[in-house]
């Protein structure tokens, strides 16, 4: 998994590199708050982010708040360095958006245990969010189906809203995400089979 690491102090910021790095994370590096924000507007940016609350530019709670504010639902794990350890501080770090601290100075394990959990909560969070995409175009494939669809009187196939004509097993199957057996209904059992049998029968008898 990448992590953003947004750090002014760089010995710091490069020593925390080569840990995470040696923990198997892949890592962009930022100096201030206002880097960090641009890179977490891009597509690709990673989705969890140690911060070090006081950067130039922005805080690490302004990032945190700011996109919040601008990317709701978008799943994002923010973990805020202090120094700050009183209680009204943590408050305000929590409130901003971010999602857990580490007070400075820390121990390399502590920080490894947090960015553990956070991994784990972001994988469940985006593994959620795609259930619920999937679940949302499964309700919009079934609203289809309730919709008026043109259907051929004579071979009853179905034309889509692409204009083609389809079996109408193989279009339910599409949309529907369902299989078919086949059988024969009891009328067409009379109907059509029940003829066919006594033709059948007829000719054996003139055989014989």
């Amino acid at each position: 998994m990448d992590i953003l690491i947004a750090e002014n102090d760089h010995s710091f910021s490069k020593e925390l590199d080569e840990m995470l790095t040696q923990w198997g994370y892949n890592t962009v590096l930022v100096d201030d708050g206002q880097k960090a924000w641009e890179q977490l507007q891009k597509d690709n940016s990673p989705r969890l982010i140690i911060l070090d609350w006081m950067m130039p530019k922005l805080e690490g709670v302004e990032v945190c708040k700011k996109f919040r504010e601008n990317n709701p639902g978008v799943p994002a794990y923010f973990i805020l360095l202090t120094s700050k350890g009183n209680i009204e501080d943590i408050v305000k770090g929590l409130d901003s958006g971010a999602d857990d601290y580490v007070t400075k100075p820390f121990n390399f394990e502590e920080l490894k245990v947090r960015v553990e959990n956070g991994k784990r909560l972001l994988e469940l969070q985006i593994a959620l969010n795609e259930r619920v995409s999937q679940l949302e175009e499964n309700f919009s494939q079934i609203w289809e189906l309730e919709s008026l669809l043109p259907i051929c009187s004579v071979c009853k196939k179905i034309r889509g809203g692409e204009n083609y004509w389809h079996q109408l097993e193989k279009y339910i199957g599409d949309y529907a995400d369902v299989n078919f057996s086949h059988g024969i209904c009891p009328d067409c059992y009379e109907k059509h089979v029940v003829p066919q049998l006594e033709k059948l029968k007829a000719r054996k008898k003139i055989v014989e």
